[in-house]
């Protein structure tokens, strides 16, 4: 399940991407049209700048704004960034591996190995969507989405 920092990222850099290229976005507008809370929002977007993701511009007209354009900010990425993985068990964790307590050997374990191909598909699927579309083509008509 994603956290809530996960989805908080997610939403705030899609509204982000709505306004790409229209210069810095207040605050307050993110905080308002995507029901985060300030404080948070202050520290998840300065994480997002130190990861490069993220611009902030200070003063009256100040806010923030997409370091890359939203084609190439994938949302596999901002999950990584703040979920830390996407795997489901530690053991089928690339970048955070840890071996399971009270298991079989992993060469005999069916779980691990259903969750190393659950790990890549879930990988595949977030790579493939960036902030700019958000669904693949295909789903865009099932789920409604308007890009």
């Amino acid at each position: 399940m994603l956290s809530q920092k996960t989805r908080y990222t997610i939403r705030a850099l899609q509204h982000l991407a709505d306004r790409y290229g229209q210069g810095p976005v207040p605050l307050a507008e993110i905080v308002e049209k995507q029901n985060i809370p300030g404080k948070f929002l202050t520290v998840i977007l300065s994480e997002m700048n130190r990861e490069g993701l993220v611009n902030s511009q200070r003063g009256r007209d100040g806010g923030y704004m997409l370091a890359q354009p939203p084609e190439q900010v994938r949302i596999g990425d901002l999950v990584r960034k703040t979920h830390g993985s996407l795997a489901l068990v530690p053991c089928a964790s690339r970048f955070a591996y840890e071996k399971c307590d009270n298991c079989v050997a992993e060469e005999e374990c069916r779980l691990h190995h259903l969750m190393l191909y659950l790990r890549d598909e879930t990988a595949r699927i977030l790579d493939g969507v960036t902030l700019a579309n958000p669904l693949p083509e295909a789903l865009n008509s099932t789920y409604n989405v308007d890009n």
